[in-house]
């Protein structure tokens, strides 16, 4: 099946549908979550009358007030260590870390309280809360503010975690993380914010832990999330070109992983590239990687490629050109594939 010309991202659509940027869409997805119920808290660092670094939380301590949308001491474990007394009394509180590389002081409440509690009290107690992390490179920012650490969260049993990609996924994943009973760790692509897409509020969400399959193809699958979806399907319309068809698919749901629709692609394609910013060591790619092996094995044409950042801390904002995979780099990883 040749691959579609039409980007599922950024594609024309009925006028009844509104073009919204990822950060609006969250925004309206929190302000959503928000209406429709009153133990829904936000909390974090500048997000009340500052509206965030990214702006995301702009507006809503004006309308929800500063009981609902709390700015907070500079102290991420102070931060999470309220919110999980706030989730044990029934609110449902959601947790802004302002930059990925901020998370690691809150680190111990969340691996070693937000994961276990529901577990340690044999289900009696319950964690509805959500931590928001935006993640990524590709902002030209400093030290601490462009890293990929999901794989820390994904790998604690007792977490859920997430990552969105498209303004549509952030609208209704945000507002799904909330209404969930289970601590949820949402991944947002942070040089993504203000690429826009349209949203149907009215169109019923895909599930919250669910993969799928944003382009059809034929030759080669390359499974991917958050930041590194619009630099693949921008690799397969590249690779359509020279008359290659990818299949592009979005994890969406990092743990727990929706593999199903990735054994399909690969069982009629017969290939596998992983693309993901995080080094590559001990990741997310790893597992996908292992797990299809296992599955596919007698599908595949040729070894499970990976495009990933290196295995060094991120650098500095002159060199992150050459860390983050690009275009060039997947397209290499599909040829060397094809040519096994």
């Amino acid at each position: 099946m040749a691959a579609p010309t039409m980007d599922p991202l950024t594609s024309a659509t009925p006028a009844a549908k509104q073009t919204l940027t990822v950060a609006k869409a969250i925004n309206n997805g929190l302000r959503a979550a928000m209406e429709a119920d009153p133990k829904v808290l936000v909390m974090g660092e500048d997000v009340g009358k500052l509206g965030g670094v990214f702006r995301i939380t702009d507006g809503l301590q004006k309308d929800f007030g500063e009981q609902r949308v709390l700015d907070t001491p500079l102290s991420e474990s102070g931060i999470i260590g309220t919110a999980v007394g706030l989730a044990i009394r029934g609110y449902r509180p959601v947790c802004e870390i302002q930059f990925e590389g901020f998370i690691f002081p809150g680190f111990d409440q969340i691996v070693s309280q937000v994961a276990k509690l529901h577990f340690r009290t044999q289900g009696r107690i319950k964690l509805p809360m959500v931590i928001r992390v935006p993640f990524g490179g590709g902002i030209g920012a400093v030290e601490h503010h462009s890293e990929s650490p999901e794989s820390y969260f994904a790998h604690t049993a007792g977490l859920k975690v997430v990552a969105c990609s498209n303004p549509a996924d952030a609208y209704w994943m945000i507002q799904q993380a909330i209404d969930s009973d289970d601590p949820v760790l949402f991944f947002e692509p942070k040089r993504r914010y203000y690429e826009k897409g349209e949203v149907d509020t009215t169109a019923a969400p895909a599930p919250l832990y669910s993969s799928r399959v944003l382009r059809t193809g034929t030759d080669a699958t390359l499974v991917t999330y958050g930041p590194m979806v619009r630099t693949s399907l921008d690799a397969a319309a590249a690779a359509e070109e020279e008359g290659r068809s990818l299949e592009v698919v979005d994890l969406r749901s990092l743990s727990p992983l929706d593999l199903g629709p990735v054994y399909e692609s690969v069982r009629r394609t017969g290939r596998l590239v992983v693309v993901t910013e995080a080094p590559s060591e001990s990741s997310i790619s790893s597992e996908i990687a292992a797990k299809v092996q296992q599955e596919c094995f007698y599908s595949l044409e040729a070894p499970v490629l990976r495009v990933t950042g290196f295995d060094t801390p991120y650098p500095p904002s002159k060199l992150e050109e050459d860390f983050l995979p690009d275009l060039d780099r997947v397209l290499h990883a599909v040829d060397r594939s094809l040519a096994w």
